[in-house]
């Protein structure tokens, strides 16, 4: 009508979204604080090795390689709203559990690594349910405005997420920081149950059997050219990435001698690049093109990727004392931050546009199985590179694995002309 629709934060049909919007941002938060004091708990108070620190890790993403076809089939044929509210809730109680084992006296890495792989399986479910109940709760030509909220929020809670785990990890401690997760999970779990929007019931007298529709979403995926080149280089870069997070936290304690405090700090500054890139992906994305984003957004942060290693040698020699170490991890997670963002909201808007309705879960599902599948064999080639050969040449390692990965996108299609933005033809959801 030539006019320009109200943002999702103002339409008054936008309500559901913005409850969406409340309880994924609690999520968010819970998850990134949960994502840091863990690993601090096992490093700080079970003085956990490298190897160790990537079983951890690996046990974290392990539900995505063991689970993620399936989870789509499942998720296309339950409520995705009753799947965000159950996924919070099994992740609150899991993670409550190590507070009072360590009260108890009975805290073990065992049980840490139980209790990150509960956690794993909860999140995988919720992380495919919201990203394919977004579609039900805005119009196609939203997608990208709705992805782009949420990834603010998701940024935020980058920034203030490892800054608040950590210092309250230094204040309190890591066993009552994971408690403070725990409780906002369950507070998320909470706001998205206001959620009034009644989803339709799902076709039963089309279901087949699960490998069937499994099968389904899986051919979607690799028959789709463009798509199978993103995933290319989203796994790949996963797998060396899940190397460096498996090893992050052990490197700044052990190698930089940080503190929890330091280290939330670095963080939490550096995932300020993550901010700023969500709010800016729309921008970017006009005015150079879908399709040359998600091909060039990756390459910034590989570069900026080799601070992380350089900083070791640097403390070593007594050239860089502690402030100059966070702000090298700082500088370092921000430009990556900002790449990673932008490339993540271009690549998921265009899966979800192309993608028709009732295939939505089990492409999301099918997708996050490839490319968070490499995470556990990533995190588990870091601990033991790290063990074998030092956690500063696994770094580098990584990052090498990193720079090929994005060679998919680079020398395709997409960097001279972006995919089409044409939505697949779905039933309006009746939303904004």
């Amino acid at each position: 009508m030539g006019l320009v629709p109200p943002s999702l934060l103002r339409a008054p049909d936008g309500r559901d979204f913005r409850r969406l919007w409340a309880g994924d941002s609690v999520s968010q938060g819970a998850t990134q604080v949960g994502d840091l004091v863990v690993p601090l708990l096992a490093v700080t108070v079970l003085a956990a090795s490298p190897l160790q620190m990537g079983v951890l890790t690996a046990a974290q993403s392990a539900a995505f390689l063991l689970l993620g076809l399936p989870a789509g089939a499942w998720v296309d044929r339950w409520s995705k709203r009753r799947v965000l509210l159950l996924g919070n809730l099994v992740r609150a109680v899991a993670l409550a559990v190590l507070p009072l084992a360590w009260w108890a006296g009975v805290l073990s890495l065992p049980l840490v690594v139980a209790v990150a792989f509960v956690v794993g399986v909860a999140t995988l479910f919720f992380d495919v349910a919201y990203q394919s109940y977004l579609p039900s709760l805005v119009r196609a030509e939203r997608l990208g405005e709705g992805n782009s909220l949420l990834q603010v929020s998701a940024s935020v809670a980058q920034v203030g997420g490892p800054a608040v785990g950590g210092w309250l990890a230094r204040l309190v401690g890591a066993p009552l920081a994971v408690g403070v997760s725990a409780v906002a999970f369950a507070v998320s779990s909470g706001l998205l149950s206001r959620i009034s929007h009644v989803e339709p019931p799902p076709d039963r007298t089309a279901r087949r059997s699960l490998r069937v529709e499994v099968a389904e979403g899986l051919s979607f995926v690799v028959h789709q050219p463009l798509l199978r080149r993103i995933v290319a280089t989203t796994s790949t870069s996963n797998l060396g990435g899940s190397a460096t997070s498996a090893l992050l936290v052990l490197y700044a304690v052990r190698e930089l001698g940080l503190s929890e405090g330091q280290v939330g700090t670095a963080l939490g500054i550096g995932a300020a690049g993550a901010l700023l890139g969500a709010l800016a992906v729309q921008a970017v994305v006009r005015r150079v093109g879908e399709g040359r984003t998600i091909a060039l957004a990756l390459l910034p942060g590989i570069a900026a990727g080799a601070l992380l290693p350089l900083a070791a040698p640097l403390v070593a020699r007594g050239a860089l004392d502690d402030d100059g170490a966070v702000a090298l991890l700082a500088v370092s997670g921000a430009v990556l931050g900002v790449s990673v963002v932008v490339y993540n909201v271009a690549q998921v808007t265009y899966r979800q546009r192309i993608t028709p309705a009732p295939l939505l879960g089990r492409m999301n599902a099918s997708v996050r199985f490839l490319v968070w599948g490499t995470m556990p064999i990533g995190a588990l080639l870091g601990g033991v590179l790290g063990e074998r050969i030092g956690l500063v040449p696994t770094l580098w390692t990584a990052l090498a694995v990193e720079a090929l990965g994005v060679l998919p996108v680079l020398l395709s299609p997409l960097v001279r002309s972006g995919p089409s933005a044409d939505p697949a033809p779905r039933p309006s959801p009746g939303q904004p």
